[in-house]
């Protein structure tokens, strides 16, 4: 049956319009551009749909940050290196010095992002979803709408940024993007992280590596053959321990979804919670002494979303790019992670020798390549500037600016963008670029 639409335009909406920055999203990048606009004096607003911000880090209980190093000193750095400092303080198990894949307890990162946002005099609203724009003219947004418990509003500025990850504010005002694999649109699997309590975690930390890249005697893999565990689809295990008797797990994946669209994440959800628990299953069988006693504590209120929607800037940072640590006049940050693709469903991770390259190349000690900033900068837009995982960027490239650090990263950068050009009058696009560098440099950016 044919469904009307509503026409925002013809109908009364109560619109606040005293605002310099709205910023959608609160994940890492969200919180990264909200604190960075707010710092730099712009009154700015952060929308966020969950009761929490920090995104995968929290309500998606990612168990571990992906480095924060190149190997030899961070290069995550500005608002991500303070965000990673103090998160540290909520694991105190893990070894001072250590850099890469440490654990994150998600409590107290949530802790860490709201008392940075009430530092800068960010006004946030929680528990407000994201549902339109109205657009002033062509390329530029005059407001967006949002619904929340006190119905729908309409939220006007000078500057948006879109940190909703899938790139939902910059599609709804007609920018260019590109949907996973060309030609197909075939999306990387998700992953709904989960955490176990009641581990005996000096047995599990003595026990066998279950991480199967690692290990290639991994119980998983004894699981797998067993046939015992139906819902346990490969041998995808990360895991790390995130306080005393509690593990938590990214790990599995659940084929043929898209976050742009709500029928096929709602199944995956309660997928993911009876995976959970098949996991924990296979652990007490195989691994008693230190799992029996476990139960599923937590799963994730956000699926593990790897890929949905890029877009189009006035730059897309390529493959070249990235195999040639290439450097430009207008970066904002540095990346060091590898090309980190998960196969789609109809995807063999054998497929052709330049992808293949791609994929497993990593860098070497000390090598990372630059962001330009107009990788943030959607085309054919006046207002509006994007962070996170839907940047500009080719496939394979974002296989490794997807994760956390980099989306703090391009975060603080879009935010200082924005509140440096309402402070200056102009377009994102137009801004004095040393100026951008100079404000990030000043707040600890590691710009080599």
């Amino acid at each position: 049956m044919a469904q009307n639409k509503i026409d925002f335009t013809r109908n009364a909406l109560p619109l606040d319009d005293s605002w310099d920055v709205i910023v959608v999203g609160g994940g890492p990048a969200g919180c990264a551009a909200a604190y960075a606009s707010a710092r730099e004096g712009a009154k700015t607003l952060l929308i966020e749909s969950q009761g929490c911000l920090g995104g995968m880090g929290t309500a998606g209980l990612v168990p571990a940050w992906c480095p924060f190093s190149d190997g030899e000193k961070i290069i995550y750095g500005g608002f991500a290196k303070k965000v990673f400092l103090e998160s540290k303080k909520g694991v105190p198990f893990e070894p001072e010095g250590k850099l890469d894949w440490v654990a994150i307890n998600p409590e107290q990162l949530k802790r860490v992002y709201d008392s940075f946002m009430e530092e800068a005099g960010v006004h946030l609203r929680l528990f407000t979803f994201f549902c339109d724009i109205i657009m002033e003219s062509e390329g530029k947004i005059g407001s967006v709408i949002t619904a929340a418990k006190d119905g729908l509003k309409a939220w006007s500025a000078k500057v948006y940024i879109d940190c909703t990850g899938d790139g939902d504010i910059a599609a709804s005002a007609g920018a260019e993007y590109e949907l996973g694999r060309e030609g197909d649109h075939d999306l990387q699997p998700g992953t709904m992280c989960f955490q176990l309590a009641g581990v005996d975690t000096e047995k599990y930390l003595s026990g066998p590596l279950l991480h199967a890249h690692l290990n290639h005697r991994s119980p998983i893999f004894d699981a797998l053959k067993s046939g015992r565990y139906p819902l346990i689809p490969d041998e995808h295990i990360c895991q790390n321990s995130v306080g005393n008797s509690v593990v938590g797990f990214n790990a599995g994946h659940i084929w043929e979804i898209n976050n742009c669209d709500p029928k096929s994440m709602s199944p995956a959800m309660i997928k993911g919670r009876k995976m959970a628990e098949e996991y924990r299953r296979f652990l007490a069988d195989m691994l008693p002494d230190a799992f029996s006693k476990s139960f599923v504590s937590a799963t994730g209120n956000l699926m593990g979303i790897r890929e949905t929607r890029r877009i189009k800037g006035e730059y897309s940072l390529s493959s070249e790019d990235y195999m040639s640590r290439r450097s430009f006049e207008d970066e904002i940050g540095r990346n060091c992670y590898y090309i980190d693709i998960h196969a789609s469903a109809r995807e063999n991770v054998k497929t052709g020798d330049n992808e293949k390259k791609i994929r497993f190349e990593r860098y070497r000690i000390g090598e990372s390549h630059g962001i330009p900033y107009r990788c943030l900068i959607p085309r054919n837009t006046s207002n509006l500037l994007v962070a996170g995982r839907c940047i500009s960027t080719d496939r394979a490239v974002n296989g490794s600016v997807r994760v956390m650090p980099v989306c703090l990263v391009t975060g603080e950068a879009a935010g200082t963008a924005a509140a440096l050009s309402c402070k200056n009058s102009v377009r994102p696009k137009n801004l004095d670029i040393p100026l951008l560098r100079k404000t990030l440099l000043k707040n600890g950016a590691y710009l080599p």
